[in-house]
């Protein structure tokens, strides 16, 4: 899987898996979240987006199932 560096307030990089139709996504905060059920064509609208952060805000978060892979803050123990 590659990262894809892109240009956005939100995000530093996003990927994609299309085996397991998974979208990766990389959060300023350092975060890293993987989104399930995301069809190729999303992940390209994702890529040509002028807005990436509109575009996931609008079509990726809370309409997708999803975990966190990457917290930046590490766990209180």
């Amino acid at each position: 899987m590659n990262w894809v560096p892109v240009k956005s307030r939100m995000l530093t990089a996003v990927a994609y898996s299309h085996n397991w139709q998974q979208l990766y996504l990389k959060f300023r905060s350092g975060d890293v979240y993987c989104y399930r059920a995301v069809p190729p064509e999303r992940y390209q609208e994702l890529l040509t987006a002028d807005s990436k952060g509109k575009y996931v805000l609008s079509q990726i978060l809370n309409r997708r199932p999803y975990q966190r892979i990457h917290s930046a803050v590490p766990a209180a123990s």
